[in-house]
């Protein structure tokens, strides 16, 4: 025991702990956190009051209305969606990190912050087992599915930073996870297109996967990504599901690029 606990002091000395969105030094070596506290602090929400819906921001002093431009093109079939954060640093370089920069241990950090985004009418609860209901949702089963990537983005990422984020969230609530969309050959980033330019590339890209999706049909799906841009990726992705016999979906992103928010819209990370 004490050789181990030397080795480890000793790596905590060769590499030092450093945040993850900052780089600054975290004490605690291997054991610290993957987040300063400053950064986490920075994490922003959006303001209120949001749309219903969507849960954009309408604006201070707005009266809620039936409809909301961010989200007026959406299928149906994409009943809400749900953000954690403003994508604007420190949130934009945490995404970055999880799908460019090989850190998939963050996915632990980021599905937490969904984790608690689900509604209580989602049933699950922490510390259940998968496929647990609360009270509130029993009888009314909920499936986390994840926005699938390509395999060659797959093969050069070694991971799927959606389905790492949806599995985080199906054990910390106890729901079920299922791995029920496919997607095709790689098309065009999504980060700089424009709004109708992200629609025209991503139509036509998810498929059903047979077995997994069994689990889908007559149940509300949680829809996890990374971030929410215009919501192009999702509509296709929850009009595929629809097809599929899902009752209900909703969205659960980590960050979503704001039209209020500076440095956001066309550059965000999707």
């Amino acid at each position: 025991m004490k050789l181990a606990s030397w080795g480890a002091d000793l790596l905590d000395l060769l590499l030092p702990a450093g945040c993850v969105a900052c780089r600054d030094w975290i004490p605690g070596g291997h054991r610290a956190p993957l987040v300063c506290a400053p950064c986490a602090s920075r994490l922003r929400v959006a303001p209120w009051p949001r749309c219903a819906r969507c849960h954009h921001p309408r604006g201070t002093g707005r009266a809620e209305a039936s409809t909301c431009r961010e989200c007026a093109a959406w299928p149906e079939e994409l009943t809400a969606a749900r953000y954690a954060y403003e994508l604007r640093s420190p949130a934009d370089d945490l995404v970055h990190a999880l799908k460019y920069e090989g850190w998939p241990e963050l996915a632990a950090f980021m599905g937490d912050a969904l984790a608690r985004l689900v509604p209580p009418e989602h049933g699950g609860g922490g510390g259940g087992t998968a496929g647990g209901a609360s009270s509130a949702g029993r009888g009314r089963r909920t499936v986390v599915v994840p926005v699938p990537t390509t395999a060659e983005r797959v093969r050069s990422r070694g991971y799927n930073q959606a389905e790492l984020l949806a599995r985080r969230v199906s054990e910390v609530r106890g729901l079920p996870f299922a791995d029920a969309l496919l997607r095709g050959d790689a098309r065009s980033s999504q980060t700089t297109l424009a709004p109708d330019e992200r629609r025209r590339n991503v139509s036509g890209a998810f498929a059903p996967a047979a077995g997994p999706g069994a689990l889908v049909r007559g149940a509300r799906v949680l829809l996890v990504d990374d971030v929410l841009t215009t919501g192009a990726t999702a509509s296709e992705a929850a009009s595929v599901l629809a097809e599929m016999g899902a009752e209900a979906i909703t969205l659960l992103a980590f960050g979503r690029a704001l039209a209020t928010a500076p440095g956001n819209g066309d550059q965000a990370l999707s």
